[in-house]
Protein backbone atom coordinates (compact mmCIF):
# COMPACT_ATOMS: atom_id res chain seq x y z
CA UNK A 1 0.00 0.00 0.00
CA UNK A 2 1.35 3.21 -0.65
CA UNK A 3 0.32 6.25 0.90
CA UNK A 4 -1.68 8.91 -1.31
CA UNK A 5 0.69 12.00 -2.67
CA UNK A 6 -2.82 14.57 -2.58
CA UNK A 7 -3.99 15.50 0.99
CA UNK A 8 -7.62 15.35 1.87
CA UNK A 9 -9.45 18.86 1.12
CA UNK A 10 -9.18 19.33 4.59
CA UNK A 11 -5.80 18.84 4.90
CA UNK A 12 -4.00 22.82 5.91
CA UNK A 13 -2.00 24.11 3.26
CA UNK A 14 1.49 24.41 4.00
CA UNK A 15 2.97 27.88 4.15
CA UNK A 16 6.37 29.67 4.17
CA UNK A 17 7.09 32.84 5.52
CA UNK A 18 10.55 34.63 5.87
CA UNK A 19 11.84 37.52 6.79
CA UNK A 20 15.54 38.75 7.50
CA UNK A 21 16.75 41.46 9.68
CA UNK A 22 20.37 42.01 10.82
CA UNK A 23 21.76 38.78 9.13
CA UNK A 24 19.53 36.69 10.71
CA UNK A 25 16.53 34.90 8.72
CA UNK A 26 13.26 33.58 10.31
CA UNK A 27 11.33 31.15 8.89
CA UNK A 28 7.69 30.21 9.69
CA UNK A 29 6.67 27.06 8.46
CA UNK A 30 2.59 26.18 9.06
CA UNK A 31 -0.02 23.38 7.86
CA UNK A 32 0.20 20.26 6.15
CA UNK A 33 3.79 19.31 4.03
CA UNK A 34 3.19 16.60 1.87
CA UNK A 35 5.27 15.03 -0.94
CA UNK A 36 3.69 17.71 -4.09
CA UNK A 37 4.62 20.29 -1.27
CA UNK A 38 8.94 19.59 -1.08
CA UNK A 39 9.72 21.29 -4.75
CA UNK A 40 7.90 24.48 -3.65
CA UNK A 41 9.81 24.82 -0.16
CA UNK A 42 13.02 24.08 -1.52
CA UNK A 43 12.09 26.56 -4.04
CA UNK A 44 11.11 29.11 -1.57
CA UNK A 45 13.69 28.65 1.17
CA UNK A 46 16.30 29.16 -2.12
CA UNK A 47 15.99 32.81 -1.99
CA UNK A 48 19.55 34.22 -1.77
CA UNK A 49 18.69 37.00 0.97
CA UNK A 50 18.11 34.17 3.19
CA UNK A 51 20.98 32.14 2.31
CA UNK A 52 23.22 35.70 2.98
CA UNK A 53 22.04 35.46 6.99
CA UNK A 54 24.61 34.06 9.03
CA UNK A 55 22.00 32.24 11.21
CA UNK A 56 18.68 30.62 10.79
CA UNK A 57 15.84 30.05 12.80
CA UNK A 58 13.07 27.35 11.86
CA UNK A 59 9.66 28.01 14.14
CA UNK A 60 7.90 24.55 13.49
CA UNK A 61 5.55 24.76 15.93
CA UNK A 62 2.56 25.59 13.39
CA UNK A 63 3.53 22.30 11.35
CA UNK A 64 1.12 19.30 11.95
CA UNK A 65 2.65 17.18 9.59
CA UNK A 66 5.98 17.34 7.80
CA UNK A 67 6.43 14.01 5.05
CA UNK A 68 10.06 12.58 4.51
CA UNK A 69 10.28 13.88 1.32
CA UNK A 70 9.72 17.69 2.67
CA UNK A 71 12.29 16.67 5.57
CA UNK A 72 14.87 16.10 2.65
CA UNK A 73 13.99 18.80 1.11
CA UNK A 74 15.15 20.57 3.60
CA UNK A 75 17.89 19.01 4.57
CA UNK A 76 19.46 19.33 0.79
CA UNK A 77 18.75 23.60 1.89
CA UNK A 78 20.22 23.36 4.82
CA UNK A 79 23.48 21.18 3.63
CA UNK A 80 23.80 23.84 0.72
CA UNK A 81 24.30 26.98 3.07
CA UNK A 82 27.82 28.13 4.15
CA UNK A 83 29.43 25.73 7.18
CA UNK A 84 29.20 29.36 9.36
CA UNK A 85 25.56 29.69 9.10
CA UNK A 86 23.55 28.95 12.37
CA UNK A 87 20.35 26.77 12.25
CA UNK A 88 17.88 26.56 14.64
CA UNK A 89 14.86 24.33 14.92
CA UNK A 90 12.23 25.60 17.34
CA UNK A 91 8.73 24.60 17.96
CA UNK A 92 8.85 21.15 16.17
CA UNK A 93 5.93 18.48 17.55
CA UNK A 94 7.05 15.37 18.41
CA UNK A 95 6.10 13.56 14.64
CA UNK A 96 7.80 16.37 13.13
CA UNK A 97 10.67 16.25 15.08
CA UNK A 98 11.17 12.55 14.57
CA UNK A 99 11.17 13.01 10.68
CA UNK A 100 13.49 15.75 10.73
CA UNK A 101 16.05 13.28 12.86
CA UNK A 102 15.14 10.51 9.97
CA UNK A 103 16.25 12.89 7.25
CA UNK A 104 19.36 14.02 9.34
CA UNK A 105 18.98 17.37 9.91
CA UNK A 106 19.86 16.89 13.49
CA UNK A 107 23.68 16.50 12.25
CA UNK A 108 23.26 20.11 10.65
CA UNK A 109 21.06 21.67 12.89
CA UNK A 110 20.68 22.47 16.93
CA UNK A 111 17.05 21.70 18.00
CA UNK A 112 15.96 23.97 20.50
CA UNK A 113 13.39 23.16 23.03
Amino acid sequence: MTADPHPPPSASRPVVDGTVVDGHAVLVLSGEFHPHDARSLEERLTDPRLHAAGRWVLELEDVTRLDLVCAFALMRTVSALPRTTDVHIRGARRNVRRTLHEAGLDAVAVFDA
